[in-house]
Order: C-alpha cells, then structure tokens, then sequence
C-alpha cells in the first residue's frame, strides 16, 4: 500500500479542514479563532518583508503572515512559514529557565498556520503545524511538532465523520473490556468508577459516554495548544497533544494524543525517554527517565518514573509509580509502587496501598479467559513477592505475607495479616493484626496519606482517616463473623462477648471456612483478641468521630447533639458506604446520582463533580450520625452481655470521651513501642560497633519524627477532649 501522497505545493499549510466539513459561511480558521487570544495583528511593513527576506527567511506569501506591535523582524532568522501565520509581540529580550538561556525570537525552524505568542523563544524545530502557542515559551530541538484535524487531546471521543472503532477506551480492572471508560481531560477516579463499577446500570453507562461526547467531541479542525509559559526542548515527536501553561517538557521520545495539564500553580513535567500514547497526564505530575504510558489516566500531583509502565489503566492523585509495570488497573489516591519485578494486573486498588517488590497481583490467571479481577480496598499491602491469583478480594488495610498464593482469596476481615503457611499446608489469618502489633505503620500511613496531598486544587476530598464509616461497617461485618465461628467451635457468649474472653482458655486458632478457594485449612489465629481489637476499635471511631462533630459546631452541646442525630438506635444505621474514589459516601447517595444520570437531571461532568462537593459538604453529618448509630450498637452490646438497659446518656457519654483518652494515650505507646522494637533488634545492632555509633546514624528512637508527630497529635485530643468534655 503506497503511504506517501502527491499534493499541490501551493496548497501547503492549507486546507485543514476539508471542505465538506466546514460550517456554512465558516473557512478553515473558524476554530482556531474561537481558541486563540485575540491581538491586534496587522500585515508584514514592506520594510520588514525585506528585512525577513535577508535573514534567509522564505514564505509564499507575506500577506498570510501577521504580527503586532513592538516588532523586531531581525530576531526571525532562516525559518520557512506556510500557511496563516500571525505573531504576537517580538523584542529583543532573553528568555531564562534554570541554567538554560534563550533569546526570543523565531531561529532555524519550519512554522505551519501557527499562532505564536508575545516574546516566544522558537529555535530548530523542524516542523511546527498548526500549533497555538502562548507567551513566553520556548521551543528549542524539537523535532516534530504537529496537529492533525481529527486531534482529541488524549479524550476518548470521535470527531466529525470519524467512525466509532478510533475511540479510544481504556479497559480499566479487567482485561476482557468489560468495564471500558472513555478518558477525558477532568476524570478523576471517581467518574471511573462510578463508569466501571455499575455495569449492570446500561442506561447510567450510556449516558456517561453521551455526556463525553458532547463536551469533548464535535468538529473537525481544533489546534494544537501550548500555553503560557511552558518550555519544550529536545524533543522528538509530539502530535496531537495539548500542554498546558508553565509546563516542562525536556527530551520525550513522543507524545501522541495526550493532554498535559499543567499550571503555574501545579506545573507538569516530563523527562528524558518518555514515550506517552492516548491519555490524560494531571496537573503537577511528573514523568521521568524512560517511563511508559499508553491509554491511561494520571491524577494531581502524580510521579511515573525509572521506566514505569502504566497500560490501560487510572492512576489516582498522589500517587508515585517506578520501575514496575500497571495493567488494566483503576487506582485510587495514594498509591506506592516502587521496583521493577513487580506488576500489578486487572485490579480496583482503593488507595492508600503500597505493593512492594516481587509483588506480582493477579498477573497468574486462574480461569480460561483473562476476565478475572482483583479487588482490595484501602491500605492493601502485599509483601514482598507476594503472588495473588484471579478473582480475589480484600477489605481494608490487610497486609498480605510474603509468598505464593495457591488460589483465589476472599478475606473479609480489615486490618487482618494474611499467610500462607507452607509448613503447615494452611492459610492463616490473624484478624486487626495492625491494630495490635503495628499501629506505627498503620498511623503513619494516614499520616502520609495527608502530608502528600499536595493538590492546590482539590477536585475531590480524599478520606485518609483509617478508622472511618466503611471500615467501621467491615470491622462489623469481621466482627459478626468472627463472634459466628468462634461460637460453631464451641465457644458460647460467655466467651465472645468481650475483653474478659481468657485467650488461654481455648486454642489460639479456630477454623475459618471460604477464606480461600480450596480443600486445605484454612484458620483465625488469636480470634479471642482480635474481637477484643475490634470493639475497641469501634468505640474509638465513634467517639471520636462524635467528639470532632461537636467541636467543629460549638454551638451546640450534648442535648442538641442528641437532638441533631436523631435516637440512638442501631437499626437506623447506614450500613452501606462506597469507597468512589478515595471519597467515602453513603451508597443511597450514589444511587441517587446514578438516578440522575439516566434521567438527565445532571448533563455535564462539571455537575457530577459538583454532586461529589455537595457530599463532601455533606459527610460530616452523615458521619456523625453514622458513629452515633455505632455507639448504639456497642451500647447494645453491652447491655445484652450485663442484662441491663443500653444507656444513651451525658453520663456514659463522659465515660466514653474519658475511654477514648486513654485509648488514644495507648495508641501513641505503641506507635513508639513498635518503633523501639526495631531498635532493640540484636540483628540491627550487630552492623554497629556500638551503641553509640547506631543512635549516630538512625537517632533515638524517642526522637524519630513520626513519633514525635503522634505525641503532638495526642495532646490535640487530649485539649479536644477538655473541650468536648465542659459541655457535656
């Protein structure tokens, strides 16, 4: 098939949008005026056309090229323009970035019905078509830069005339396509999910492609863009592709199809061997040293570097990828993956996750068709080489232990360690194993999680709290299930109603049906304590969460509290809540956007958007009255273990603010405690000569920073309290 085509010579730099596409009374600039800012461009002086001429400049015709005043025709040097070409101010100043320095002007390139801003630097470029670009820039060797008619941006829509198999999907948490997104400049995780979570709501998914389509699609003929502000050097090829203001792109092999959003607030940046096909880079990002990306999403203030790939996938905000290899994934805020034997395949991974190396989950299929998934929700943790099979699911913050898993997993316990246990041929699960041996990392991952949102603009507002309304509900559920097996193994209410379960007075495991897919044991270990860890747990969220509620609203105390939430009655409780996107809602809340969706209610992205602020507006009420019903319930509980009445007074409201102290007391104890445990470590001390010399190099374990942070934090609940507790 013959590739190369012969046209006019007279026509080049013309004709970009075929004439059976353009609007009645419209020409072929018709968009580009709609994009441009408008200056007050006036034809070439003949002086200046002589000026050009001598300088080795060459264009057909100098009455397509404008520009504005002050203009310097003496800093456009051995260049060739075709085309409308139109300039804004040109003086004679210097353009600096870091070290790099560069005067403004237009030197050895080739320009092509371009618009090109005030005191632009443009020097070797090769081919630069149907670009518009913004002040102060500069272009220094780049070797293509172009913009086809039918260009997207990196939006999986069709332009006019275009059929439907050039969109673009991205086949986000299963391989087969199933759940297919089309990508757009504003996604956030959350549109991803609500688009690929509800399948089964056609007519909701319908929509959603609709309301893309008319925001992102249309008309032939849209420029290319770069704004404001942005420097693009030593690159190869960049086609299709709009970068916003401020942005730094140096040495990228290509990229094709590709919105960079960028600002002077939230600058994007991209390195050396960077290649980049059909997608969506966010604002603040950074892609470095030979990274991958092709179909794909990446939220604010998100790091792809040392050869990252990232296929078929959405990254979300805050996330820092390396090295490894993401396929088919939807990712939500706060994500670490950080070395290069470790992939992640065909996943919904619900933030504040971190894979280690030789993580390789589900890349091992375990059915006849690549349509499996995993699911994990927030703070999933797999160790190092850790191997999960297709379809496997996680709740909350477990940690998965080194090693090979045989068979699909379903593990409905949060903040659980999971083993598998080769001597013993058994899977072994130890149920709030972090909130009894490791609240330092469990504390410190809610704490990073909120140090490095460093978003300027918060599009959506990310729960980072550990304990919150969806793990409360999955520790419930645990719960429930736990008090279940432990009673079919023979111990009665007597044994599984509270702390004075005697650990010593049964076996430390008990048999666990359905927690993976297969014949051999499958066990809880040390069930007594962690049921005890659980209700604690619960008592903590709610009483905390109800403290916060009342002291940001001091205009209330305890009776309107009693007021505002309503009876305190378990059954009342919101039962289900979603994790969309790193934000947690109510499921009823869902629903009903769904709802409005389908029946046209909300027709934009804009308004979905402003559905996920409304809730956010929203969550601290629904929050409260949340703990309020958790409280209840424990309350409850309690009663029916002592055969009394569930008190719902000031009363025994002070007497749970007072549990709370102390339990957050408790907490900062063991934050240091697992901390000292490291170094107390014989094998840690034996590198050093002495303990003097380990203390030199990794301080005092009293004075490690997130410690110290935990100590600070304890005494804001403690002054909290106080608070809370002279208007109760």
């Amino acid at each position: 098939m013959r590739e190369i085509n012969i046209l006019p010579s007279d026509r080049y730099g013309y004709d970009f949008i075929p004439g059976e596409f353009l609007p009645e009374g419209k020409d072929e600039y018709w968009l580009r005026n709609r994009q441009t800012v408008k200056k007050n461009w006036r034809k070439l002086k003949s002086h200046e056309i002589e000026i050009l001429v001598k300088n080795e400049n060459y264009c057909p015709d100098w009455n397509n090229f404008f520009v504005t005043d002050p203009f310097e025709p003496a800093l456009i040097r051995n260049c060739s323009f075709y085309g409308l070409i139109r300039i804004g101010t040109l003086r004679d100043i210097l353009l600096k970035h870091h070290d790099f320095r560069i005067p403004a002007g237009i030197r050895n390139s080739t320009v092509i019905s371009c618009d090109i801003g005030n005191d632009t630097a443009i020097q070797d470029c090769s081919y630069i078509s149907h670009y518009i670009i913004g002040d102060n820039c500069i272009l220094s060797r780049i070797d293509e830069l172009q913009t086809t008619n039918h260009a997207k941006f990196g939006n999986g829509v069709i332009k006019e005339g275009e059929s439907e198999d050039v969109r673009v999907w991205i086949d986000v948490m299963n391989e087969s396509g199933g759940r297919s997104i089309l990508p757009f400049a504003d996604m956030i995780p959350a549109d991803a999910y609500l688009w690929a979570a509800y399948r089964d709501d056609t007519e909701m998914t319908e929509r959603l492609k609709e309301i893309t389509q008319e925001r992102w699609g249309g008309k032939l003929g849209s420029y290319g863009t770069i704004d404001s502000g942005t420097v693009v050097k030593s690159c190869s090829i960049i086609k299709d592709t709009a970068i916003g203001s401020c942005a730094y792109i140096k040495g990228a092999n290509k990229l094709k199809n590709v919105s960079v959003l960028s600002s002077e607030e939230e600058p994007s940046q991209i390195g050396e061997g960077v290649e980049m096909v059909n997608g969506i880079v966010g604002y603040g990002c950074h892609v470095f040293y030979g990274s991958k990306a092709v179909r794909f999403v990446m939220g604010r203030n998100c790091n792809l570097k040392y050869g990252a790939r990232l296929i078929h996938s959405v990254l979300g905000d805050n996330s820092t990828v390396s090295c490894c290899e993401i396929l088919n994934n939807l990712i939500f805020p706060v994500h670490e993956q950080h070395h290069n034997n470790s992939f992640l395949v065909a996943c919904l991974i619900q933030g504040m996750s971190n894979m280690a190396a030789a993580a390789t989950i589900g890349s091992n299929h375990n059915s006849r068709a690549n349509d499996g998934e995993i699911r994990a929700g927030r703070g999933f943790w797999p160790g190092l080489a850790v191997s999960l099979k297709h379809s496997s699911r996680f709740v909350s913050f477990v940690l998965v232990v080194k090693g090979e898993y045989p068979s699909e997993l379903n593990i409905p316990f949060p903040f659980s360690l999971v083993n598998n246990n080769v001597h013993k041929n058994r899977l072994e699960v130890m149920p709030a194993y972090f909130w009894m041996y490791n609240l330092y990392a469990l504390e410190r991952n809610s704490w990073k999680a909120r140090n490095r949102d460093r978003r300027k603009k918060k599009i959506q507002r990310i729960e980072t709290d550990y304990l919150a309304p969806d793990t409360a509900e999955e520790i419930i559920s645990g719960l429930s299930l736990l008090e279940t097996w432990l009673r079919n193994a023979g111990y009665g209410r007597e044994y599984t109603a509270g702390p004075d379960a005697p650990e010593s007075g049964g076996p430390r495991i008990i048999p666990a049906p359905d927690l993976e897919r297969s014949r051999r044991g499958q066990v809880i270990i040390k069930p007594f304590r962690a049921a005890d860890a659980y209700r604690r747990m619960l008592e903590f969220y709610a009483v905390k969460t109800l403290a916060a509620f009342l002291d940001s609203r001091p205009e209330i105390d305890f009776a309107g509290l009693s007021a505002l939430l309503g009876p305190a009655l378990p059954d009342r409780r919101v039962r289900e809540w979603v994790n969309i996107g790193g934000q947690i809602c109510p499921a009823f809340r869902v629903d009903e956007l769904r709802r409005d969706i389908r029946e046209g209610k909300i027709k934009t992205w804009d308004e979905i958007h402003g559905v996920y602020e409304a809730w956010y507006g929203e969550y601290p009420l629904d929050r409260a009255r949340h703990a309020w019903s958790v409280l209840a319930l424990l309350q409850r509980a309690g009663a029916d273990r002592t055969g009394g009445e569930a008190p719902c007074g000031a009363a025994a409201f002070r007497q749970y603010l007072a549990a709370a102290l102390e339990t957050r007391r408790w907490i900062s104890r063991q934050v240091y405690e697992t901390r000292a445990k490291d170094y107390r470590n014989p094998m840690k001390k034996a590198t050093f000569r002495n303990q003097a010399e380990m203390e030199a190099v990794l301080g005092r374990s009293e004075n490690n920073s997130f410690v110290v942070l935990v100590r600070k934090e304890e005494l804001l609940f403690e002054e909290m309290i106080e608070r809370i507790l002279a208007r109760v």
